[in-house]
């Protein structure tokens, strides 16, 4: 726990109102959607750089943990503060300070520690190729700037990107530039079901091969159409094996041109059935489907182990398969969905108590599966807590000591998020 005299300059540091012991507030900010949860010592809601600095500078010189969080929505165990410490929530850092419209960059308060993806990475990419600088509190303490507000920089090493998907561990972004784009003039949206994984996933090589870059290319499976189904108590899908919800935009014409074809490609591949939505209202029904998957699945089973492998789009077939294998040698149900058009599938393990050790066995064969695939174990939730373990798996002795000798010249005192990413954190942690 932290001392009195801790908390009172705490308190000091970001004002009375904005420091927690409460025990309310402690489960409020314990937990991250992983659902692991772990009771801090503290919270503290900083509203500037500074403020992050004397923190981080108290840390270091009394020895306690900081965990930076956001909003707690992440996927790997992040933001939980596995070794007690101080919650440090960015949430009062939230303001829009600049809009250039002439240059079409922005300046956001903002939470670039996942490097996260989404529905459009497909086309438009994911956060690190959006950020073009930060404002940075260094774990001992130090405010830098990386990066600038120019379309070209290469002064130096790229600090923005080392940042950027760091989870938290090297530094404290409180303000971030972002490149801008402007919004499409049309979206156009179609969904298609078939009666074979193979039919989908050959499909989206094709839509892929067409020289068409959706902005949206989403793969939902058998397993996940039926709880869906079950959740919304309608028949969406007809007994199909696979769907696809494919999405573009641009230009009005070229949209048009570009859902005429990938509904002619859809059908091809031996679509049983494909819709094309004319209005938004439309539009937001095709989603539907995709949308409810979360929720749907927790009808299935309490639990679910939620991982987020990524292969090359032509090896997805091979994956889907594999897993499949892996779930009926285990005796568990695995759901697969996710972003088809970068090879980015969720797969969930729907759990219950019993079944974590089965569970824990099966997603390391579903990541040496990957791995042989020329994949990677995560491509947008990050290795956090729990994925820690098979990190060697993907990145060589040579290149995991790097990243540790990172660690250590920017955090000597592992104060910053402890116990993430590495194994050997969690183990040895003097905390």
């Amino acid at each position: 726990m932290l001392k009195p005299s801790i908390v009172k300059e705490l308190k000091n540091i970001v004002g009375p109102d904005y420091l927690s012991t409460l025990p309310e507030d402690m489960v409020a900010y314990s937990y991250d959607a992983t659902q692991r949860e772990v009771l801090p010592w503290a919270v503290a809601r900083p509203a500037s750089a500074q403020e992050v600095s004397e923190i981080l500078r108290l840390a270091n010189r009394e020895l306690f943990p900081v965990v930076p969080r956001g909003a707690g929505t992440g996927m790997s165990g992040g933001s939980v503060p596995v070794h007690g410490g101080l919650v440090l929530s960015l949430e009062r850092m939230n303001r829009i300070l600049e809009i250039d419209d002439d240059n079409q960059f922005c300046t956001i308060g903002g939470n670039v520690a996942e490097c996260a993806g989404g529905l459009r990475a497909v086309k438009y990419g994911v956060t690190k190729d959006y950020v073009l600088g930060l404002e940075v509190v260094l774990p001992t303490g130090e405010i830098i700037r990386t990066g600038a507000r120019t379309a070209k920089s290469v002064a130096g090493y790229d600090l923005t990107k080392l940042i950027v998907g760091s989870e938290g561990t090297l530094g404290v972004a409180t303000t971030v530039i972002l490149r801008l784009l402007p919004l499409p003039e049309s979206v156009r949206t179609i969904s298609a079901f078939f009666s074979t994984i193979e039919g989908a996933a050959s499909a989206v090589a094709k839509i892929i091969a067409s020289r068409i870059i959706p902005r949206a290319l989403e793969f939902v499976d058998r397993h996940a159409l039926r709880a869906v189904e079950n959740y919304l108590k309608e028949d969406i899908a007809g007994g199909a094996a696979a769907m696809l919800l494919v999405e573009v935009d641009g230009a009005a014409d070229s949209t048009a041109r570009e859902s005429e074809r990938i509904a002619e490609i859809m059908t091809q591949a031996g679509a049983l059935h494909v819709k094309k939505a004319e209005t938004d209202a439309e539009r937001e029904q095709l989603w539907k489907a995709r949308r409810s998957i979360s929720p749907a699945l927790y009808t299935i089973k309490p639990k679910k182990v939620n991982e987020d492998i990524v292969v090359p789009r032509s090896r997805i077939p091979d994956i889907l398969r594999e897993i499949e294998e892996i779930a009926k040698r285990y005796d568990l149900l695995i759901v697969n969905f996710g972003h088809a058009g970068d090879g980015n599938i969720h797969t969930n393990i729907m759990i219950d108590e019993a079944d974590k050790p089965r569970a824990e066995s099966a997603v390391k064969e579903i990541f040496e599966a990957t791995l042989r695939m020329g994949g990677s174990i995560s491509g947008e939730h990050g290795i956090g807590l729990s994925k820690a373990a098979y990190l060697p798996m993907e990145v060589g002795p040579a290149a995991l000591a790097a990243m540790k000798h990172i660690k250590q010249a920017l955090d000597p005192n592992n104060i910053l998020n402890p116990g993430k990413i590495f194994v050997e954190c969690q183990e040895n942690s003097k905390f």
